[in-house]
């Protein structure tokens, strides 16, 4: 089974130089036009066949299954110790500039108030989306374009492969799942680090910051992080997975699918993050 998710444009049935020179102008603005919605629409178009083909791939867990498992241990555990060094230092960050904004009068528990708010609603699963759109999302594109101009993919369906069974569809479940275990360790580590630096290179003490982090906590906090991180999770599989299915013209083909892969992806993420705030925003007061 052969999969195609390229549309070419019509040849144009009449060329604008042959029309009136008071009409050549307004006829190439209209053409340009309809070209631009046109292309809009035929990349929006392909990427839902894309989905859909995807989606059909689940039906052969015999399939992704074995791979899924590799696929969680190279973007999960691989990806640890750059999440909790980017938690680490965003939660110390954020604790010092809280508490040195502070003027007199102002209770030091609102530093940990801040902090908890701050990395649990925002900072944590964006910044792990992010980075890993640039390290996790760069590599599936890298991996998959590659195979799609050696032909690999080629090969998967001679071999009577579903090649988006095989490597789609384990990608996508992977980054679901694993985006937000590595946000709850970001989390945790963000908001641990705000702490420590609190109360050892401030004024504060340890009584003054949890006292913050516990003020009108809701568990919902929690599950709107989680939300936000399965969200960018299932952004970066899908994009950066499409991209590299569809990479041409050898290896400048696979560069330029990544570099383009990481920049939609990255805008992606944050579209992602400013619908879910406007939708949600009203439900995380305590």
């Amino acid at each position: 089974m052969s999969y195609s998710y390229r549309f070419e444009h019509p040849p144009e049935r009449r060329p604008t130089e042959t029309f009136p020179i008071v009409q050549r102008g307004g006829i190439r603005f209209f053409r340009k036009v309809t070209r631009a919605w046109r292309g809009t629409f035929q990349q929006i178009g392909a990427r839902g066949l894309f989905m859909r083909d995807t989606l059909r791939g689940f039906s052969e867990p015999d399939t992704w299954g074995r791979e899924t498992i590799r696929q969680m241990r190279v973007i999960g555990v691989d990806s640890v110790p750059l999440a909790v060094l980017v938690a680490a230092f965003i939660g110390g960050v954020i604790a010092l500039q809280t508490r040195y904004q502070l003027f007199e009068g102002v209770l030091l528990s609102v530093v940990g108030l801040a902090t908890r708010q701050t990395i649990i609603l925002e900072m944590g699963p964006l910044l792990t989306g992010l980075v890993l759109a640039g390290r996790v999302g760069a590599r599936m594109t890298a991996e998959i374009g590659t195979m799609r101009v050696t032909e690999q993919i080629d090969a998967l369906e001679t071999l009577a492969y579903d090649p988006l069974a095989f490597l789609i569809v384990p990608r996508l479940i992977a980054a679901t799942i694993m985006l937000p275990v590595l946000t709850i360790l970001a989390d945790f580590v963000g908001v641990y680090s705000g702490y420590v630096i609190s109360v050892a290179a401030t004024d504060m003490t340890s009584a003054d910051f949890i006292e913050g982090v516990r003020l009108a906590f809701a568990p919902f906090q929690v599950v709107y992080s989680l939300m936000k991180a399965t969200l960018f999770g299932m952004a970066i599989a899908f994009v950066c997975s499409y991209e590299g299915y569809i990479t041409t013209a050898g290896a400048e083909g696979v560069g330029r699918s990544t570099a383009r892969a990481v920049v939609i992806t990255s805008v992606t993420i944050l579209v992602l993050d400013a619908l879910t705030a406007a939708l949600f925003a009203p439900f995380l007061q305590a």
